[in-house]
């Protein structure tokens, strides 16, 4: 259960929520496929669609050091009429 990092909760996810769509952090590197799988495993819901945007990691300065945050992976996923997920919702 790596591949899902945590649930996202800001404005635009809390909208979504009432129409049956769930926001997560995932692992960059997975397929779509293999989250879906993983959701409908973990959580026993029923999944019709999914959304996927690449975040860009942050720069972060530490005196002269420049680097930054790793890049990560959103996902908005649409569950089917009458399923949900109970911790969520």
């Amino acid at each position: 259960m790596d591949a899902i990092q945590y649930a996202v909760f800001t404005h635009k996810s809390l909208r979504l929520l009432v129409k049956n769509q769930y926001t997560f952090n995932v692992e960059s590197g997975l397929t779509r496929t293999e989250i879906k799988h993983w959701i409908e495993l973990f959580f026993g819901v029923k999944v019709i669609a999914m959304n996927s945007h690449r975040l860009p990691g942050k720069v972060r300065r530490k005196k002269p050091i420049m680097g930054h945050t790793m890049h990560y992976r959103r996902m908005i996923i649409t569950l089917h009429p009458g399923y949900s997920i109970p911790p969520l919702k």
